[in-house]
């Protein structure tokens, strides 16, 4: 039943879309920001225990509540909370709508705009950028963004059901807000970063083959044996290059933080991603979670 939740969580997603109103990661939002504001104090080692207290608080007790509470339920109450709790996780559909709306903008002419979109997706500095890197810039996002928001919680559900997929939305979230090297980050989110990416290891290693077998196998493969290690990240370089490969397109390159400009490498092989290949990475993630359910299925039915 668990791998039937999955599908039907993602089917969720897909068509309806995340809730405009009473989202819980809303918020969860709010309570992560306000226990950060309250007890990142210390740019001390005790930075780090003090932000080890509040990823647990905000990540351990709510999962851990959530199993027990399953304990107590009967097995069709079981299946909806597990089905709504994938709808929850998992962001197919805004992966998608995202990235769609700056292809559409890149198409129409509007530079502007589509630096003004792709800001909603990134955190780098967008209000320079040229057509073909706001299209890079995109592709790279939704690649990346197709593990950590689709494929990921959808493997930890698989293992762990509901608590399992809470455990790690949460925690990918705490590391979205507290994972920067920042010297107001540095101590306080020093925990969210490190289990963030402990908790992406081996999904973002099955991402890579689901890309490879989604679109061009050997240069996927290639690509993140040669690339995927040149990134401090111990996983967003796998993903890309994967996907830049899968898709036969080129990544990567100079990004702006906060007015600093970062030398990267550059991901993938062939011409440079154009907005045409928005669309392209749109289809290769949504013919992996394809893949991946089926695959989920056919091993579920032989259990």
């Amino acid at each position: 039943m668990t791998a039937i939740a999955a599908l039907f969580g993602v089917l969720i997603d897909y068509f309806i879309g995340e809730p405009r109103r009473w989202h819980p990661l809303v918020g969860f939002g709010h309570a992560a920001i306000w226990l950060e504001k309250k007890y990142n104090r210390s740019d001390s080692a005790r930075g780090k225990w003090l932000g080890l207290a509040c990823w647990s608080l905000l990540v351990v007790l709510p999962s851990g509540a959530l199993y027990l509470l399953l304990q107590e339920l009967s097995g069709l109450t079981i299946f909806l909370i597990n089905c709504l709790t994938v709808y929850f996780v998992v962001g197919l559909n805004s992966l998608a709508s995202h990235g769609r709306n700056v292809a559409k903008k890149l198409l129409l002419g509007d530079t502007v705009n589509a630096r003004l979109q792709l800001s909603m997706m990134v955190s780098r500095d967008t209000n320079e950028l040229t057509d073909q890197q706001i299209a890079a810039g995109t592709c790279e996002s939704l690649l990346e963004n197709g593990s950590d928001a689709v494929f990921a919680p959808i493997f930890w559900f698989i293992l762990f059901g509901a608590p399992g997929a809470i455990f790690y939305r949460f925690s990918n979230t705490l590391d979205a807000m507290w994972g920067y090297r920042s010297d107001r980050y540095r101590q306080f989110g020093w925990a969210a970063a490190r289990i963030d990416d402990l908790l992406n290891w081996l999904p973002a290693r099955l991402t890579v083959f689901g890309y490879a077998v989604s679109g061009h196998f050997s240069k996927a493969i290639s690509c993140s044996r040669q690339q995927g290690g040149l990134t401090e990240s111990p996983n967003a370089g796998h993903v890309m290059a994967s996907g830049a490969g899968a898709l036969e397109i080129t990544l990567g390159g100079p990004a702006t933080y906060n007015g600093v400009e970062h030398q990267r490498p550059a991901f993938g092989i062939g011409p440079l991603a154009t907005a045409i290949d928005i669309e392209k990475s749109i289809g290769l993630i949504q013919r992996c979670t394809v893949l991946s359910l089926q695959a989920i299925l056919v091993i579920a039915f032989f259990l």
